[in-house]
């Protein structure tokens, strides 16, 4: 019997966010870089900096899934509440870390480093450091909630020192093929062909271009024969539409 494959959530913290300020693009380098690994990231919220919202939001996703990720509000500013928020949550105080404290000291000479900036080796007790390449400032782990900072090029260098902790589960597999037919078309083949290869999971996908209607129909599962003869199958369903040519299968 097939072990379940780990399951993952993601918060995403900032009013900048929401406002349309900042476009979020870590959600999808985290579905990406977790499912090469085998995780399911079933659930991204954006929520924004009020400290009830994170608490709320945390205590919801760290029981349903097994991994947890957060991103931003752990920088120097006064709006940045997240590491105090995640604190709350899991009812433990809140202080100055040592190892942060150092790791800061190593990056910020010659008095650079301030109180507010100090503010980032704020580390819940009992919390890991997520060390990070780039601004040396860490994240933290506490049980299977993992507190990434917001920049992107920093969350990436924060994932790939995650990246041993996490327990992997068997990859997906994916399959695309893209056609110049109408979505309408074809839904009724892709719905039988869905209830024949029940495991796995089949996505249509319009699109709209100068040269007319298409959709992209995405298989993706575990089993590699599986996907494999449901995209066969679709193929067939794609071919009997008299488009005029083979699919373009990418």
């Amino acid at each position: 019997m097939e072990s379940v494959p780990p399951t993952a959530g993601m918060i995403v913290i900032g009013d900048e966010i929401l406002s349309g300020r900042t476009q979020d693009t870590n959600t999808h380098y985290l579905a990406r870089f977790l499912g090469a690994f085998g995780i399911d990231l079933k659930e991204a919220r954006v929520v924004p900096d009020v400290e009830a919202e994170i608490i709320a939001a945390v205590n919801a996703l760290r029981s349903r899934y097994d991994y947890v990720f957060t991103t931003g509000g752990i920088g120097p500013t006064h709006d940045d509440i997240t590491a105090g928020a995640i604190a709350h949550a899991f009812e433990v105080p809140i202080d100055y870390n040592a190892e942060a404290l150092a790791l800061l000291a190593s990056r910020y000479k010659g008095g650079e480093l301030n109180d507010m900036r100090k503010r980032m080796a704020r580390i819940p007790a009992g919390a890991t450091l997520i060390h990070n390449s780039v601004s040396a400032a860490p994240g933290f782990q506490i049980e299977n909630v993992f507190v990434m900072a917001g920049v992107p090029l920093i969350m990436h260098a924060m994932l790939e020192n995650i990246a041993p902790r996490l327990r992997r589960g068997k990859p997906v597999h994916t399959r695309t093929l893209s056609t110049a037919v109408a979505e309408g078309r074809i839904a009724a083949s892709l719905a039988a062909i869905q209830a024949a290869h029940p495991s796995v999971s089949i996505g249509s996908y319009p699109y709209f271009n100068e040269n007319g209607v298409g959709v992209n129909v995405v298989v993706r599962g575990r089993n590699p024969q599986d996907v494999e003869a449901a995209t066969d199958r679709i193929q067939e369903a794609l071919m009997a539409q008299e488009i005029g040519s083979k699919p373009d299968d990418r």
